[in-house]
């Protein structure tokens, strides 16, 4: 690539961290705050699974829901993309220029500079000082295709003035190209795009009839660089872009592909970013340059993946099974794996993480700090996926060998699953090797899968939690207790349904993700037994709680506030130690409490019963959509339409009562699943069912209730006592919920209101029974008070306003003045009056409405033909009292925060008007 220096002279080699610096220390020179990277976690966004762009960190700003103290900033942004619609893992390896972990440069403006200043920068920036060719380089900006946007001229006409731009080589494109949107509502507007022709040689598909090499075409030889995004429109709906009181900048260019394209090569891995860990592994696994290029997929996808844990290590996402911990230990495994196919069978990511610390470790210190940690992390998690990939390989080999004896080429999603959650083969790896035998994975069913079991392992909402030391600890405790007999096969004894205490060894004691022998008063600690009455969280139902006491003379006490099952077969409790010391191989007595496990009870059978009686008085079409089970409530989500009346819910609460009150038996039985699915079982949300099931049925001869369920019951319904609804309401489309209480909690709602009631009666000065009637007296002498209240503000407003006195401005009546003790509606009364009156006028009228001012604003006819517009004017004037508004061109209306500075806004009305009136 040539051209003088603009256009003639060859560009320099530069390393990356050189150009990276020179990009911050421009715009530095610019007025430009420099600031450094936010994390990889998103704390501030929990709509992100990651910083995925550099515009995260501003995100509230251009919400409005945030400030700097800037407004002028660039920065070296790290970002990843492997989730949501911005997931590019499945293109790692396959090409030259997808990453997972990649970083962003980016500069902003936040209602500062605008266009006129950020397209020359970007092109004194690109030509001047980093040598692009002039002649190379060409530019997009937006047309909008439906002709309801204006046509970003003034991005164009900058262009064309920039020194050596080709105008041929500007380009207009439509709204997928060159209009930026946050979302559906929001900050928008144009971007203007810089791409530059490397040349026929890059193209990659000119062995195709017809193709043709053009700007956002389909081949690699025009590439984007950097893309200037102008925002200056707010959208409020589909149609609707009103322009914004102040305008932003926000440029994104990727840096990984800047730095190929200066370093003149047609790979992001054969650049300097790449290329110290690559030459790594090239040693590691004893290759020449030609086996390099041989077998370069593992080479892109270990040196990819490296340079990406080794970032998500440092921000603290350390391997693990849920959301980032699982992306985490993901591309650990898949590096791992890659690595193996070039002959690196020991764990090697630690060496080659190396070259990362060296490569990026100046630019970005917390990989140095935590150096350590990552080395320890990759090799950890190198060695337990090698202590279980020859048996998860086989088994999947099985399984598709299997897949194609069927005459299929689609793995199951749950057979899949299963290779995760018993050999630690992820997805993505099962992917990769289905794709070499050209065949697929159900995704969608490993997803289901895996929700599945999240569930049905107690994980609830704490998962993630329970499982950040990884899944491997836990399994690795279960081999080693069962191979020293001290479990049987099928692990520890979970029944939690037929006795409320048990007996046994301490088999394990557990603290921050570790085995130790002993513990200490204060200490947060899990303990495993051989047996357990307390159930562990599923189908909603939570976790008992209770005490684990020692039988001896060690007298120690422990109190059980959470129970997992983390693999199944090996059950946690987890709480403080209250008492002495407990230590391995003491004997202990864990007993759950059986107050809270009755009123859970209490509440998982009511479930039942409210699932029975919504089908009952709304219809079949009712089916559980989830539910907690807690012992001071009960939620039960369900599917319907729109939300209940008063007399359906009566009727629900009724059914549920009378239910109670004819205190049926129920019925447990353990029995096949098919059996129980064609007799009419319904099964419960959150459950998962293996051949044998357990079933619930309530009623014997007249059985109200069928369903399968692994929670805790009730033996009759009359224990449940009573039932009241507290709540009805929506959770999502089609979705609603009920809050409930019983037996204890409904005897607290039912005193509570009873007291209520009796305070109120004494307050009135009657009797229970009649607090209704007086209050509806009360009501009624309320509203006539109202009414005379509101008949004399507005006199006393119409009295204001007419001692206003209009004035002239431009040939047109005017009138401003603040009426007192008034509201919107009078205002906009009074402002219509002194329209109607004056066919040629203005009115601009305030008041204050609980300590913050609020301004009506009236055009007539004539004026608003003129081209004048009331929102135009109450925005204006509304900024004197640090507010704003908008409205139709002849009425509009205005907030703010500062009262008093009203008389000071509507002294601006009259300059407005004169500066368009005359």
């Amino acid at each position: 690539m040539s051209g003088n220096k603009a256009v003639n002279q060859p560009i320099k080699w530069q390393g990356s961290a050189v150009l990276r610096r020179s990009f911050l220390d421009f715009f530095k020179q610019r007025g430009h705050t420099i600031v450094p990277s936010m994390s990889l976690v998103p704390g501030s966004d929990q709509t992100l699974l990651f910083t995925n762009s550099g515009m995260v960190q501003f995100k509230d700003v251009f919400l409005g829901t945030g400030s700097r103290p800037y407004t002028r900033v660039a920065d070296a942004q790290k970002c990843m993309r492997v989730a949501g619609k911005h997931n590019d893992l499945d293109d790692v390896g396959r090409d030259d220029t997808h990453h997972t972990f990649f970083e962003m440069l980016g500069n902003w403006s936040f209602g500062d500079y605008y266009k006129a200043e950020a397209i020359p920068w970007a092109w004194e920036l690109l030509t001047e000082v980093w040598g692009l060719p002039k002649d190379r380089l060409w530019a997009t900006c937006f047309e909008d295709e439906q002709g309801q946007i204006p046509r970003d001229d003034e991005a164009a006409e900058l262009w064309l003035k920039q020194s050596g731009f080709v105008p041929d080589q500007l380009l207009f494109f439509g709204r997928t190209e060159n209009f930026w949107e946050m979302a559906d509502t929001g900050p928008c507007g144009p971007d203007s795009e810089i791409h530059l022709d490397r040349g026929p040689e890059y193209c990659t598909k000119s062995d195709i009839k017809g193709h043709v090499c053009r700007v956002n075409g389909d081949c690699q030889r025009f590439l984007e660089l950097w893309n200037l995004v102008f925002i200056q429109y707010n959208r409020s709906s589909p149609t609707d872009l009103q322009p914004l009181p102040a305008k932003h900048v926000d440029t994104g260019m990727g840096f990984d592909r800047m730095v190929s394209v200066i370093q003149d090569v047609h790979s992001n891995y054969l650049t300097d970013l790449f290329q110290p860990m690559i030459q790594k592994v090239r040693v590691l696994a004893g290759h020449d340059e030609n086996q390099v290029q041989e077998h370069f997929t593992p080479y892109r996808v270990i040196a990819d993946h490296a340079r990406a844990a080794s970032f998500l290590i440092a921000d603290g996402v350390v391997p693990g099974n849920v959301g980032r911990n699982y992306v985490s230990r993901m591309i650990i495994r898949r590096a791992s794996r890659f690595g193996s196919m070039i002959g690196l069978d020991e764990p090697f990511l630690a060496q080659v993480a190396e070259s990362v610390f060296e490569t990026y470790g100046e630019a970005y210190p917390e990989l140095l700090r935590n150096a350590q940690a990552i080395r320890d992390t990759l090799t950890e998690e190198e060695q337990r996926f090698h202590r279980t990939i020859d048996t998860g390989i086989a088994r999947l080999n099985d399984l598709m060998q299997e897949v194609v004896q069927n005459k299929s080429s689609i793995l199951p999603g749950d057979r899949t699953f299963d290779l995760y959650s018993s050999s630690g083969l992820p997805l993505e790896i099962t992917r990769d090797i289905a794709r070499e035998h050209n065949l697929q994975v159900d995704e969608e069913g490993f997803h289901a899968a895996m929700e599945q079991h999240r569930v049905a392992s107690g994980a609830g909402d704490a998962m993630g939690e329970l499982v950040e030391f990884g899944v491997e600890t836990y399994r690795d405790l279960l081999t080693t207790l069962k191979e020293a007999g001290k479990l049987p096969d099928s692990g520890v004894d979970y029944d939690p349904y037929d006795e409320w205490t048990r007996e046994g060894e301490v088999l394990a004691i557990l603290m921050d993700g570790q085995v130790v022998d002993s513990a200490r008063p204060g200490e947060e600690i899990g303990i495993v037994l051989p047996a357990t009455p307390f159930y562990v969280e599923a189908g909603g139902q939570v976790s008992d709680t209770g005490l684990i006491q020692a039988t001896g003379a060690e007298g120690w006490e422990v109190n059980v506030t959470d129970t997992r099952q983390p693999v199944t077969g090996l059950v946690i409790h987890n709480g403080p130690v209250v008492s002495g010391n407990p230590k391995l191989g003491d004997r202990a007595r864990a007993s759950i409490n059986s107050d809270r496990r009755l009123d859970i009870m209490r509440n998982h059978t009511a479930t039942h019963l409210l699932h029975a009686a919504l089908r009952k008085v709304l219809g079949q079409h009712v089916r559980q959509a989830g539910s907690l089970v807690a012992p001071d409530r009960l939620r039960f989500d369900f599917t319907h339409s729109h939300a209940m009346t008063d007399d359906e819910l009566a009727s629900v609460e009724k059914w549920v009562n009378e239910a109670i009150l004819s205190n049926y038996p129920l019925s447990i039985v353990e029995k096949p699943r098919a059996e129980a699915v064609s007799e009419g079982a319904m099964a419960l949300f959150g459950e998962t069912y293996g051949e044998i099931v357990r079933t619930v049925s309530i009623g014997e001869d007249d059985r109200i209730s069928y369903e399968l369920c692994g929670g805790t019951h009730v033996e009759e319904t009359g224990i449940i006592a009573s039932f009241l609804i507290l709540s009805e309401g929506s959770v999502a489309a089609g979705i609603r919920r009920i809050e409930a209480v019983t037996g204890r909690g409904a005897y607290s709602v039912i005193h509570a209101q009873l007291a209520s009631l009796k305070q109120t009666a004494e307050l009135l000065d009657v009797a229970s029974a009649g607090v209704e009637s007086r209050i509806g007296q009360l009501l009624e002498e309320r509203s006539k008070l109202l009414g005379d209240l509101s008949t004399l503000r507005k006199e006393a407003a119409l009295s204001t306003y007419e001692g206003l006195e209009p004035h002239q401005v431009g040939g047109s009546e005017v009138l401003t003045g603040i009426v007192p003790d008034s509201n919107a509606e009078t205002l906009r009364e009074l402002a219509d009056r002194f329209r109607n009156a004056h066919p040629d006028s203005a009115v601009v009228l305030g008041t204050i409405v609980e300590n913050k001012p609020l301004i009506i604003a009236a055009l007539s006819d004539n004026l608003t033909e003129r081209g004048l517009h009331a929102g135009a004017l109450v925005q204006h004037v509304a900024k004197i009292v640090d507010g704003g508004g908008g409205g139709k061109p002849g009425l509009a209306q205005a907030g703010g925060k500062l009262p008093e500075r009203l008389p000071e806004a509507l002294a601006e009305v009259d300059d407005w008007l004169r500066e368009r009136l005359e």
